[in-house]
């Protein structure tokens, strides 16, 4: 009997050793994985020169002059029509294959040759993340509107998020300002991150990106601010990183200079009229309202609501599917010294990323 009782105490402090090792293990791994995730964390400065690319034979600008300008957030070309994303409540983490990722890639390209604008502010754009196979968008991009001088402010740079399952991985992207002007300086400017460690770890560090362009025969500037603001915080970190941009442009405004601010707000502004979007339900992701009354009167707030600039990720697109969410989330900035001439969604069907292009023209008032 003694000798069962031994065997079995034996046994019981064998599992007990095995189970404490793996604890022990696994307690090891996830402390140096968080650790290697903080030495390695993307923390960049207030303010940061970003590199000008491809400025042979770039055009002047002078007084007088109209300019247009179309912002679309592109969904790393992996979020076309067929897509949905685990973050909105679909399933998806990642595209769907490396041939559809080509496609949209090459799709967008093209769209964006033909609308022949001239500066172009694109959001989420993968420079090299496992979501994306791999895939250079942002200096493919380059290549393909190569009348274009570049400009890359990178906002995502974490070297591996191991949520959710399969996980989302390496990531390394930003946004992209194409223009067809003489860009003479460009800076990224970092916005507040709203989230605290170790949440931060894995999320943006978003930013603006500011492109300079002298006027000719004047000492002003045209200020370029291409943008993509928080989307899933509580709201603090949108109102935060909105205060920072009205602060920023009212600043470039005070010194004379002419200011289009635009891109993926993530918001509303507050004149416009959401009533043919409604919230289908309050499962799905929820806009925020940007309240123009934070801003000077020195600023003009430009959306076309006539076609829907985003839509859900719950689910598939399918545009006989009268539930479907739409949002109004995607438009641009504009000082007063600059005339609205027209601003337009462009209807593309969401056939290719889950936001539509938005195009404006405006004239630089003499």
């Amino acid at each position: 009997m003694k000798t069962i009782f031994s065997t079995t105490t034996s046994i019981l402090k064998l599992i007990f050793k095995f189970v404490f090792f793996i604890i022990l293990a696994i307690f090891i791994f996830v402390a140096v994985f968080f650790g290697v995730l903080t030495i390695t964390e993307f923390n960049p400065d207030a303010e940061e020169t970003l590199e000008v690319t491809n400025q042979d034979s770039m055009k002047s600008i002078s007084l007088g002059d109209s300019v247009d300008i179309v912002t679309w957030n592109i969904g790393y070309c992996g979020l076309s029509k067929t897509a949905d994303f685990f973050m909105d409540g679909g399933t998806s983490v990642r595209s769907q294959d490396e041939e559809s990722v080509i496609n949209n890639l090459e799709t967008i390209g093209t769209k964006l040759k033909a609308l022949d604008s001239d500066v172009i502010y694109l959001q989420e754009v993968d420079h090299d993340c496992t979501r994306t196979y791999g895939i250079a968008e942002d200096t493919t991009l380059e290549e393909r509107l190569s009348s274009y001088g570049s400009v890359f402010a990178k906002n995502f740079d974490v070297l591996y998020i191991p949520y959710p399952i399969p996980p989302m991985g390496h990531m390394y992207a930003g946004i992209l300002t194409l223009s067809k002007y003489e860009i003479t300086d460009a800076t990224r400017v970092q916005l507040p991150c709203p989230f605290s460690w170790p949440y931060r770890l894995g999320n943006l560090k978003r930013c603006l990106s500011i492109s300079r362009v002298p006027i000719e025969n004047s000492d002003k500037e045209f200020v370029f601010v291409n943008l993509h603001l928080e989307a899933y915080d509580d709201g603090e970190g949108k109102a935060a990183q909105t205060a920072l941009l009205a602060d920023y442009i009212q600043s470039e405004y005070d010194k004379g200079n002419y200011v289009v601010a635009g891109g993926d707000f993530n918001q509303t502004f507050s004149s416009v009229d959401t009533s043919a979007y409604p919230l289908q339900s309050e499962d799905l992701w929820m806009c925020g309202t940007l309240n123009e009354d934070d801003f000077s009167d020195n600023w003009q707030f430009a959306m076309d609501n006539s076609t829907p600039t985003c839509r859900s990720l719950d689910r598939a697109y399918d545009s006989s599917d009268e539930a479907f969410q739409f949002y109004m989330i995607d438009g641009f900035i504009v000082s007063d010294n600059l005339t609205i001439n027209s601003i337009e969604t462009i209807d593309e069907g969401f056939e290719n990323t889950d936001h539509n292009p938005v195009e404006l023209n405006v004239t630089i008032q003499e």
